[in-house]
């Protein structure tokens, strides 16, 4: 029925996936699991993603709930291999399932690292230069408004009370990178220089002119360290993610991390340089 992971990351969306199922229908843990014939405990493990559930113990589940057969079945099919410790997530990364996993992952967290060599953080992303991010010219208008809207409202996990801390370790070839023009570039690093000033943001600049090979050089990562859980570590690639899991490999993203932090601009100087630029952008118009 169920096996338990450690709260892999597959385990964990899909335990978040019967809580909110169980959330919607206004239904207890204590009842569903007086439902199920089962100890109210393992259900918590299982929604926790402490213990991987089934597809067998997501069906019955979700039956018990009384779900519609079409979404029963999208969920079913996400808890095969949720025992994994490590999860390849094909599809485009900007599809909507990667979306809702980043955001089950940034509810959860208690501080989340970011880099990036190219690309300002999706946390930090104005509509505009998240609509130029996201564009591939296959996805109808709407789909892309959906996928624009989900995006930008994840920010809004950064100003809850007991929100996530934010790090975002930025190369300075990311800032001058001109991702759908100079307008819409000025106005994303204006609102990173904004969001900078919040209690729970920091932003640091990785300069370009150094001359030895870095960590960030190898490509962008997100590292999600939880309260109660291990950390994940999440690489977007061009048609798939990787949500990796496993001590040895997360360990190394982290010793990465303290290897940027180290090369960074302090925060203070690299907000001064944000601005700078934003300010050569707008001199471009």
């Amino acid at each position: 029925m169920t096996r338990t992971t450690g709260g892999s990351p597959k385990a964990r969306i899909v335990g978040a996936e019967l809580r909110r199922a169980r959330e919607e229908h206004d239904v207890g843990v204590r009842e569903l699991a007086r439902r199920l014939g089962m100890d109210h405990s393992k259900l918590s493990r299982c929604e926790s993603g402490k213990t991987a559930a089934s597809p067998e113990f997501v069906a019955s589940v979700l039956a018990a709930l009384g779900v519609p057969e079409a979404e029963r079945e999208r969920v079913i099919e996400l808890a095969r291999g949720a025992d994994r410790t490590n999860w390849l997530s094909p599809g485009l990364p900007s599809a909507d399932h990667e979306l809702t996993t980043l955001i089950e992952f940034e509810k959860t967290a208690s501080e989340i690292t970011e880099v990036s060599p190219f690309v300002i953080s999706g946390l930090l992303q104005t509509s505009n230069y998240a609509r130029a991010v996201m564009t591939s010219g296959t996805e109808s208008p709407g789909d892309l408004e959906t996928r624009v809207t989900l995006r930008v409202g994840r920010r809004d996990v950064l100003t809850r009370k007991k929100g996530p801390r934010f790090t975002f370790l930025v190369m300075e070839t990311a800032l001058r990178t001109k991702i759908g023009g100079p307008v819409v570039m000025a106005d994303q690093l204006r609102q990173v220089v904004t969001m900078s000033e919040w209690p729970s943001v920091t932003v640091r600049v990785i300069p370009a002119d150094l001359n030895i090979w870095h960590p960030a050089l190898h490509g962008s990562y997100i590292l999600f360290e939880f309260p109660k859980a291990d950390p994940i570590v999440h690489l977007e690639q061009y048609a798939s993610a990787v949500f990796l899991h496993e001590r040895e490999q997360t360990d190394a993203y982290r010793s990465a991390t303290d290897t940027l932090r180290g090369l960074a601009m302090s925060p203070d100087d690299s907000v001064k340089l944000i601005a700078e630029v934003a300010e050569e952008m707008e001199n471009m118009t």
